[in-house]
């Protein structure tokens, strides 16, 4: 299943650094607005600690995760939808995205140029969101609205600069969060430019450079876990001496179309799934013993398939 978000933003906010730290592929990072004129394409693996169990568990050869894809786009300006900036050519690529993850600048640098007079997140998501929805208003096809697609917010500060205070002191911060509140948006904290410098170390050297930096969190984990809920995906798994892999499909699907996203046979010749949640099947020690104890349920084309099923198909 190819779903794909779409990094976007005001210019210089972080969103090609960002890019970076989620794909480890070097895109064009300036300091400078318009550094970036054609979208990267990045697919990144969903981290999943029940994946990676389950291939201790059955001591598989491979260990397959989840993917979604990420589309660095350019920086948009006020005057984007009227063409500023090669502003038309940039929303264009936003309605090719299923959703967008809207980097967000929290610090205050002199040394990065930012094309607003101050630092305001809320009035630049305002502008942002403005410019989306003149596009849409401009647009012949109300098909895919831009204005519409689902947002994950991604609040990029800097280690060691002056971030926005993420406390009651701080009326920017308050303000911010009130706004999340009230339009019942979701979001991430995350500081690109570490995580863009340490993409390629070892998890070892990365830890003593997060004592270093100050950043314990690295926020892209969830950043990724949070764009992949965004989109309505789930995963369930197979898993076994060969590989276990997690599979992606979106949530409320029943059983024979996630047997598609295995093989297109597994739908249309679908007969039953046999399926086990995975840390019940890891609890149980073999598939064996869980059907011993009646863990492992047989089930038909009307079952709809939950996030952390460990699941074979019977097909004809």
């Amino acid at each position: 299943m190819s779903l794909s978000i779409g990094i976007v933003g005001l210019p210089n906010v972080g969103k090609s650094t960002l890019f970076n730290a989620l794909t480890k592929k070097s895109v064009l990072v300036a300091n400078y607005p318009f550094a970036t004129i054609d979208p990267s394409v990045g697919v990144v693996a969903v981290p999943d600690e029940r994946r990676e169990q389950l291939a201790k568990f059955s001591q598989s050869e491979k260990d397959v995760p989840a993917a979604v894809e990420f589309v660095d786009i350019a920086g948009l300006v006020k005057g984007a939808a009227d063409g500023e900036g090669l502003g038309n050519q940039f929303l264009s690529h936003i309605r090719e995205v299923d959703a967008i993850a809207h980097v967000v600048r929290i610090f205050e640098n002199p040394n990065i140029t930012n094309t607003q007079e101050h630092l305001d997140p809320v009035s630049d998501i305002e502008l942002i969101n403005t410019e989306l929805e003149l596009f849409d208003v401009e647009s012949k096809d109300k098909t895919r609205l831009l204005g519409k697609k689902p947002v994950l917010y991604v609040l990029n500060k800097e280690a060691g600069g002056h971030n926005l205070d993420e406390t009651p002191s701080d009326p920017r911060w308050v303000h911010l969060m009130d706004y999340f509140q009230k339009t019942g948006a979701q979001y991430v904290i995350v500081d690109a430019g570490v995580e863009s410098e340490l993409k390629d170390l070892h998890t070892d050297d990365k830890q003593q450079f997060r004592q270093e930096y100050g950043v314990f969190d690295d926020g892209i984990n969830g950043l990724i876990r949070g764009g992949y809920e965004l989109l309505g995906l789930i995963s369930f798994f197979t898993t076994g001496k060969d590989e276990t892999r997690a599979w992606t499909i979106k949530r409320g699907s029943t059983a024979p179309v996630a047997g598609a996203a295995i093989h297109t046979d597994f739908k249309d010749k679908f007969i039953r799934a046999e399926v086990i949640n995975w840390q019940t099947l890891i609890e149980a020690g073999s598939r064996a013993k869980a059907r011993d104890l009646g863990q492992l349920r047989t089930e038909g084309k009307e079952y709809v398939v939950k996030d952390g099923d460990v699941i074979e198909f019977l097909h004809g």
